[in-house]
């Protein structure tokens, strides 16, 4: 494991992607859509389709979940994607592949546990950056486990999300979000990703503990599945992550995901 100091440092004389769009969201006084698929899935050719799809329908950010043959924080739906995936010969490499060839115009956050990554050399967040990443979230990764990767995903030029689960303390939080950029992905319940038929009745609870500690942008994930959900969320939040509901959607078809999205959007943006 090399240095940070050994990987180029990123350029801050000008905010991030990730940054400027929850800027421009906030100016706007608009709730962002963060929309989560596995990449590779359905297959390859439909993932860059649904990329580009889902961009066009309001996306705000797009996280691509790097396929994993052990994806423990995750429920079936997503567990199935990434089996398909991997047996279409999804790698890392070819997720990132997957990224230019589609060419969105919003930012990306790469999703992934640590093994894939690590797996793909000391050069692969210079590699992911090229190909059209923003940003990256490591599942596995807490903050303060490994100070030395930590640093390495900080000098990277990407955007470092973080996760911060319902039941963390106060400063734990704080802490976290220090160590974090881009915007604080809050996990609305206990468990792994599915769809869950309500929210969570401490959530409001929960957000205002973490915007107390933190002032990156926080997005409300786990168990959002329709965009009645979506709407309630992003009333505590700053905006939504939608991820089982649009892989499960994705594997009917390219356009049920796409008709999600545009559904999604409009919940959020009405008044």
């Amino acid at each position: 494991m090399a240095s940070a100091s050994a990987t180029t440092s990123p350029d801050v004389s000008a905010p991030s992607r990730l940054t400027a769009r929850f800027r421009a969201l906030a100016a706007e006084g608009r709730k962002a859509l963060v929309c989560y698929v596995t990449a590779g899935h359905p297959d390859p050719a439909s993932s860059v389709q649904l990329l580009r799809g889902l961009a066009a329908a309001g996306a705000d950010v797009i996280e691509i979940g790097v396929p994993f043959s052990d994806p423990m924080a995750d429920g079936p739906v997503i567990q199935h994607s990434s089996q398909v995936a991997l047996d279409h010969g999804i790698t890392l490499a070819r997720t990132l592949d997957i990224v230019k060839e589609a060419a969105v115009d919003v930012p990306v956050v790469l999703f992934s546990y640590l093994n894939p990554i690590l797996a793909g050399g000391q050069d692969v967040l210079r590699r992911a950056r090229e190909c059209g990443v923003d940003g990256v979230l490591a599942t596995d990764l807490p903050v303060g486990a490994d100070p030395e990767r930590e640093a390495w995903f900080g000098a990277s030029g990407l955007d470092f999300v973080r996760l911060v689960a319902p039941t963390t303390p106060a400063p734990r939080m704080a802490e976290i979000a220090r160590h974090g950029g881009g915007f604080v992905y809050l996990i609305s319940r206990l468990g792994v990703t599915g769809e869950r038929d309500s929210l969570p009745d401490d959530l409001p609870d929960t957000v205002q503990r973490l915007r107390s500690a933190t002032s990156l942008p926080i997005c409300i994930g786990f168990g959002i599945s329709t965009p009645e959900h979506a709407k309630a969320a992003a009333a505590l939040g700053d905006g939504v992550v939608v991820g089982s509901a649009l892989v499960r959607a994705a594997g009917r078809s390219i356009e049920d995901a796409i008709a999600l999205t545009r559904s999604l959007r409009a919940a959020l943006d009405e008044r």
